[in-house]
């Protein structure tokens, strides 16, 4: 699929066949990155469905995924490339024993053969029609030196290898990065990229995602699912649930046959939609005090068409 010859609206279509809902102005920025050629950096609260979008446009561009994890402490030669050490090793051990041409042997051991490419090195060598996504996760994690590496990687799409000389990228890969926006990302990263927050969804937004994913799921209980995730968002938790978790929740609760929520069957998933004790116990709390209602939360709620 060819990228230039697409609309927004079309783009917001494509992404909602594979089931990924978005509004138009995500739909927009996403379009221009892939005809203008920008990186796109994706900011939002995690499990906002920021990871998700690169995963969807490379199904839906049949374009390889590559993905590049970042972590405090990743460098630049384990985001490009490394040296096979221990096949160069058995290599000149082996011309030792035969007695061959050394010179030969060094020049060889630096060759493609032995080089380990790392997910930028494979982005911009990747061969084939289409070009790649390159998905770089959560930059935010990754050190501020690496971030300044990063600039120039993102600005020419070329690297150096001092053995083997300056490889450029035949076709120019779909970038994203992602960020949760545990530290500010440099502005020289930032003017390289086209922009884009994604919120938390609202209620009409959530429904509709839930019953995409889960077609089978029960009118009432999507209702209730939404209108509960809503309040808890407005709650002081320690960490609040995206987009992620009340997936989760849903197919728990397909997954036990319930066809609507009840003070139980909430106390009994939350595990599904908080990963911390104190955010367990305060729900625990909140619900047999009432002050979570959930009849009081789906009579709130907006009236939804299954």
């Amino acid at each position: 699929m060819n990228p230039n010859q697409l609309t927004i609206d079309q783009v917001q279509e494509i992404l909602l066949k594979e089931k990924y809902v978005c509004d138009r102005a995500l739909a927009t920025v996403v379009y221009l990155s892939l005809v203008m050629g920008k990186p796109l950096l994706l900011e939002g609260e995690a499990g906002v469905g920021k990871t998700e979008i690169a995963k969807v446009l490379a199904k839906v561009l049949d374009a390889k995924l590559i993905r590049l994890q970042c972590y405090e402490g990743l460098d630049a030669n384990t985001a490009l490339y490394e040296w096979n050490y221990p096949k160069q090793m058995l290599r000149i051990k082996l011309e030792e024993v035969e007695h061959g041409d050394k010179h030969k042997v060094e020049t060889e051991i630096f060759s493609e053969d032995y080089l380990v490419k790392r997910p930028l090195l494979e982005a911009i060598q990747t061969d084939g029609a289409n070009p790649p996504v390159l998905l770089i996760d959560e930059i935010d994690r990754a050190d501020m030196e690496f971030e300044a590496f990063l600039l120039e990687v993102l600005s020419d799409f070329q690297i150096t290898i001092p053995e083997l000389g300056t490889i450029a990228a035949k076709h120019r890969p779909y970038v994203f990065l992602t960020s949760n926006r545990t530290r500010e990302i440099h502005d020289a990263l930032k003017r390289r990229c086209l922009y884009h927050w994604i919120e938390y969804p609202t209620f009409e937004k959530e429904y509709e995602i839930i019953t995409t994913k889960f077609p089978e799921v029960e009118a009432k209980m999507a209702q209730q699912i939404c209108a509960f995730m809503q309040k808890v968002r407005e709650m002081n938790f320690y960490k609040r649930p995206g987009v992620a978790e009340t997936l989760d929740w849903a197919s728990a609760l397909i997954a036990l046959n319930r066809k609507s929520l009840d003070d139980k069957t909430v106390v009994e998933t939350m595990g599904c939609v908080f990963k911390y004790r104190e955010d367990l116990h305060h729900l625990r709390d909140q619900v047999e005090g009432r002050q979570l209602n959930l009849d009081a939360l789906l009579r709130a709620s907006p009236e939804m068409v299954s």
